[in-house]
């Protein structure tokens, strides 16, 4: 064999394996999925799944989020702590609404509306730190991250906000179709007059916070990728002096995307409130945005900037709840999950580390 053709294959095999590498996420998923089916009862139950994806939600939109952040070249810490001020804030005004008698529907929309507006402000004020006044993005986020929590703990008292319309729990648990053995499919509301057997079997199928948080992936999936907005994203954490060269108005995008940021963490905090029904607030936020950042990395994010995805980003939220849930089918303790998640988030940085070039979109 001439040299000529066994560095041809040589180059071949380089390619192959650092595609593996560049999608490793989406093959670790799989090896997930697969493993915890042999040692795990009933984990490939429809119950089961459906539990998993009502559990991914909060962490698909704070994710979401999070990916336009970091692709920038950006972080963002607050993302946690505005989940939880949308939520109590939400909850604050369908509570008082709902004691002067105000109409459930009103109530609702009301709070919703209320709690979408209010979540917006921190990720303008984290854009203008950043983008106006220069202000690293760990200092600037970090900084909100603080204000966030002292605001939501001010409002509350530290106590969950309750006595909610009754119908807020009821739409927010609700499922796209419900299956009960027997009496086949119904869609968006659970048989009549089942009985406590009927109860226990029902099956429900795709949570309706699932199908919203779908929406939205799949719209700002398309704006990352085939719009400008996406373009422009890529461009300045790919090469900021480039981006800027090329006549992108960096700073007028960074605060776009904070605020894009900060957007994803108020949706996410009303279809909490909904789906729990009370205005919970706990010091424990500060998990939610690590998680978040865990799974974008994992999804094949870079933290330099200029590489990630928005269904990158739903596998690396997937294998982290995939994860959870495997282990705790398979009756392993609860701190395995957290070195197996520390693990596979160093596994990322490394591969990434190691991949020559990344991909942008999944």
């Amino acid at each position: 064999m001439e040299e000529g053709d066994v560095l041809r294959r040589r180059s071949a095999a380089g390619r192959i394996l650092v595609r593996i590498g560049e999608r490793w996420s989406g093959f670790f998923l799989i090896l997930l999925l697969l493993a915890f089916s042999l040692l795990g009862r009933h984990f490939f139950a429809v119950r089961n799944f459906s539990n998993i994806l009502y559990y991914s939600t909060i962490y698909l939109l704070l994710a979401a989020g999070e990916t336009f952040v970091i692709i920038t070249g950006g972080i963002d810490l607050s993302v946690g702590f505005v989940m939880g001020l949308v939520m109590v804030a939400t909850s604050i005004v369908m509570r008082d609404l709902h004691a002067m008698g105000v109409q459930p529907a009103m109530s609702m929309i009301s709070g919703s509306v209320v709690g979408l507006v209010l979540g917006v402000f921190p990720g303008l004020i984290n854009g203008l730190l950043v983008a106006r006044l220069r202000v690293p993005p760990f200092i600037a986020t970090l900084g909100m991250y603080g204000v966030a929590n002292g605001i939501t703990l001010n409002l509350c008292q530290g106590f969950p906000i309750y006595y909610l319309p009754p119908q807020v729990q009821q739409i927010g648990n609700l499922f796209v179709a419900y299956f009960l053995p027997g009496h086949g499919l119904t869609f968006f509301r659970r048989p009549s007059n089942m009985t406590p057997d009927d109860i226990r079997s029902l099956v429900g199928i795709v949570p309706v916070t699932v199908l919203v948080a779908a929406i939205f992936l799949l719209v700002f999936g398309f704006i990352l990728v085939r719009t400008r907005f996406g373009r422009h994203t890529f461009a300045i954490g790919g090469n900021l002096d480039a981006a800027i060269r090329s006549g992108i108005a960096v700073p007028r995008h960074l605060v776009k995307v904070y605020v894009l940021s900060s957007m994803f963490a108020a949706v996410a905090g009303v279809l909490y409130t909904y789906r729990a029904g009370i205005g919970h607030f706990t010091t424990l936020s500060s998990s939610y945005e690590l998680f978040a950042i865990a799974a974008v990395v994992i999804g094949g994010a870079s933290l330099m900037g200029g590489r990630g995805s928005i269904g990158g980003t739903v596998i690396g939220v997937l294998i982290l709840n995939v994860l959870e849930n495997g282990l705790n089918i398979t009756g392993l303790p609860a701190f395995y999950r957290y070195m197996a998640t520390g693990l596979i988030l160093i596994a990322a940085v490394v591969i990434d580390q190691l991949t020559p070039e990344g991909y942008s979109s999944a």
